[in-house]
């Protein structure tokens, strides 16, 4: 008689990818002028799905990037040429090498001459590594956010590329940030649990909407709770001082106010806009000028004193960050969830913040910004700088009701989600009803 293997010696078959499929997914959001401002007047907020089948019928992984509509279609096309990558890995070989296949992507010899780490071909790694994290973590049954939580310090580091950043933050600097944060995670947990990260809102802030909307939601905004709305701008000097105006007016002296110009200012017109606009008492200005300018974000932030600057939602790579802290070109740092190339870029981003003692908040909103970028808030709050006053975490009204797992608002707060994944599938119904162009939502406009 032939004894049976003892249990920990018997094979157990993983789940492999085996199909790799992108659809075009896009929101009529230019209908109703939501999501408009200075720079994108008309936005269709839209999404470049990825989606990674695998043999469990149990056990999909989503990921895309968010774009405002045309184009949209081309970022579908490069996220396709990535498929190679991943169809075919078993869940086991991901789940330990994330580092090494996030590497692998961003650093393909022959793609990577269309970038280089920016643009549509960094977003659409980005987007196939979210979707592997989204498949790693539903198979881990943790949220993201626990998954990055609970992993050691060598482990984290190992999820980051640091070339082009180790003059900035090295392997070990980045090791000696999460060793001393790893007392206080379980503290830093069972805070977030309990209180959620707190968030502000930039629902009443766009410039599509009429004063009088615009007034009403700011007013929503804080018998909601929230401490901080934001306001687009630069389209009109005089429209921007009487929206202000009425906003201030609207919410009060004691809460923060701060603005968005999505990109549309030269240098030297950032600085006279900011200034012509008046004692409002501003928390920040957002995006003042291009997100590859770093010198003309120092300059500016330095002309504007003691307002602030915020920037990051475009910038294309850590490289681009490392540079802004190194300048000091902003005072606040707006990781985006599918910008660069996904959640490990994001990490050495996330780590680099925190050597230069700056806080990271979030931008958010878009499709499934929110649902996705809390969990790498989430993360920092817990592994690496903890809780603290100047951490807010942008939050839109709109489209949450598309997605499996949508944020928890409570209070003004995001309260961590519970369930496995990293907060990026849709509906299938969504995704079958908002296709572009066959979609229902399309052939009927």
């Amino acid at each position: 008689m032939v004894s049976e293997d003892p249990p920990e010696k018997k094979w157990i078959s993983m789940p492999k990818v085996t199909g790799f499929k992108t659809v075009d997914v896009r929101f009529p959001t230019s209908r109703g002028l939501d999501g408009s401002d200075a720079m994108n007047k008309e936005p269709d907020y839209s999404a470049a799905l990825v989606i990674l089948e695998t043999d469990d019928p149990n056990l999909e992984g989503h990921g895309f990037v968010f774009t405002c509509g045309r184009g949209n279609d081309l970022q579908c096309d490069a996220i396709a040429l990535l498929a190679p990558y991943v169809v075919g890995r078993d869940i086991a070989d991901l789940s330990t090498s994330m580092g090494e296949f996030a590497r692998s992507l961003v650093r393909d010899s022959q793609i990577r001459w269309l970038g280089p780490e920016k643009g549509v071909t960094q977003m659409a790694a980005g987007a196939v590594i979210t979707a592997a994290w989204d498949l790693v973590t539903k198979h881990a049954k943790k949220p993201l956010w626990k998954f990055l939580s609970d992993l050691s310090p060598e482990e984290i580091v190992e999820l980051i590329d640091f070339r082009y950043i180790t003059d900035a933050l090295t392997p070990e600097e980045a090791l000696e940030i999460l060793r001393k944060a790893q007392p206080n995670r379980a503290a830093n947990e069972a805070q977030l649990i309990k209180e959620g990260l707190p968030a502000y809102t930039t629902t009443p802030g766009w410039l599509g909407y009429t004063d009088e909307k615009m007034v009403r939601l700011a007013k929503q905004a804080v018998a909601d709770g929230y401490k901080l709305i934001k306001l687009k701008c630069g389209g009109s000097l005089e429209d921007d001082k009487r929206r202000l105006r009425l906003a201030r007016e609207a919410v009060g002296p004691d809460i923060k106010i701060s603005i968005d110009a999505n990109q549309v200012w030269d240098v030297n017109q950032a600085i006279e806009w900011i200034k012509g606009i008046g004692d409002v008492n501003l928390h920040w200005v957002e995006e003042p000028t291009n997100p590859d300018d770093v010198l003309g974000h120092a300059a500016i932030a330095k002309a504007i004193a003691p307002v602030r600057v915020a920037t990051g939602e475009h910038g294309m790579n850590r490289i681009i960050f490392k540079q802004m802290m190194q300048a000091k070109s902003y005072s606040f740092v707006q990781i985006d969830a599918t910008r660069v190339a996904g959640v490990n870029e994001n990490l050495a981003i996330i780590l680099m913040a925190a050597k230069f003692g700056l806080p990271v908040c979030p931008h958010a909103g878009g499709v499934g910004l929110c649902e996705m970028v809390q969990h790498l808030a989430m993360f920092d709050a817990v592994a690496v700088s903890g809780h603290h006053k100047d951490r807010v975490v942008e939050f839109v009204d709109h489209l949450h009701e598309h997605f499996v797992v949508p944020t928890n608002i409570q209070n003004a707060h995001y309260m961590p989600p519970v369930l496995p994944g990293a907060g990026s599938e849709m509906y299938a119904q969504t995704i079958a009803d908002f296709t572009f162009p066959t979609g229902k939502e399309w052939i009927n406009a």
